[in-house]
């Protein structure tokens, strides 16, 4: 789950290229420092991770500043963000993560949760360093909305009665409060301050929630080359996205599907296809986008940070149209 970066640092600025070089070195030394088993499944973990979006949003999020602890706050969020992915392969037994064998399908339970909890805990040790008791706090609070959405998630698993405003709920919990972290802690340890940390953290939320909802239309959707797995993974383990409320609000026969096997799945989402639930889904998730927008034109910006943030709502839509 990827949106396009590079026109984002284009716009943004020198410096943000910067701060993200100097971000995957220190990743990169963190995976490494910890022993050779450690090492191995933590460097896997974070060549599986994408564009580092999340790092890109801090700094954009800090205006023109550039610094140390810029550089910690965004590998900070990165290694939570994997930590999560790395635990979620654990509880869902996952054998691939975007296109990769993950640590759980390679090493085993053990290897694949101790990972998970070495990534966790040098997220807090990068914040840790900067003195920024604000900066902890953003991505504690982060951290613990993490793990309620998760236990949601679980308590919901083959529900029938999950409603839009559960799924947002559970959604803002996994999902959009990183984001906002992310915009947070480019807030505080940059050159917008605390007092704009709150409206650019709203804004975080609206486009982190757009992400999982374009996610999970794709999970029903998208081609296994562009996603990394097959189709109907959410179906397979019992995950109620919007797309599946939707759908089951104009298809109630659906209620009754409980795929066992990949190409049950694969049916499955063919009928959701069928429906109107992904077309709008869709639509909710640009509804997230403009409202992320709209917060932005609030905001006093300079015009190449407005620019690069529109950029990212945008880049979201586009990432999955």
């Amino acid at each position: 789950m990827t949106t396009h970066v590079q026109p984002v640092l284009e716009i943004a600025g020198e410096h943000v290229g910067r701060l993200l070089l100097r971000t995957e070195t220190l990743l990169e030394e963190i995976a490494s420092g910890h022993g050779l088993a450690l090492g191995q499944h933590a460097s896997s973990t974070l060549a599986a991770g994408g564009k580092r979006l999340r790092p890109v949003l801090v700094f954009v999020c800090a205006g023109g500043a550039e610094s140390m602890n810029l550089v910690r706050a965004g590998a900070a969020v990165e290694l939570l963000h994997m930590a999560t992915l790395v635990h979620d392969d654990v509880l869902d037994r996952a054998p691939m993560r975007r296109g990769r064998p993950t640590v759980f399908w390679t090493s085993g339970r053990d290897a694949a949760t101790a990972t998970g909890d070495f990534l966790f805990s040098r997220a807090f040790a990068q914040l840790a360093a900067t003195g920024s008791a604000a900066a902890v706090k953003a991505l504690s609070d982060a951290s613990s909305s993490l793990a309620r959405g998760e236990l949601m998630q679980r308590d919901d698993a083959f529900a029938l009665d999950v409603t839009e405003e559960r799924y947002f709920e559970r959604c803002t919990l996994k999902t959009g409060k990183l984001f906002e972290a992310a915009c947070r802690l480019g807030a505080v340890l940059g050159d917008p301050g605390d007092e704009s940390a709150d409206a650019i953290g709203r804004f975080g939320d609206r486009i982190g929630l757009a992400f999982q909802l374009f996610d999970d239309v794709l999970d029903l959707s998208g081609p296994p080359d562009q996603t990394g797995k097959s189709r109907g993974t959410d179906l397979l383990d019992g995950t109620v996205t919007l797309p599946i409320v939707y759908a089951r609000e104009e298809d109630p026969s659906l209620r009754d599907e409980r795929p066992q096997t990949a190409s049950e799945a694969e049916a499955l989402c063919d009928r959701i296809a069928a429906t109107s639930a992904l077309e709008r889904s869709r639509e909710r998730a640009k509804e997230f986008v403009a409202e992320a927008k709209n917060i932005l034109s609030t905001l006093s910006l300079a015009d190449n940070q407005r620019a690069a943030l529109n950029l990212v709502a945008d880049g979201v839509v586009e990432r999955y149209s």
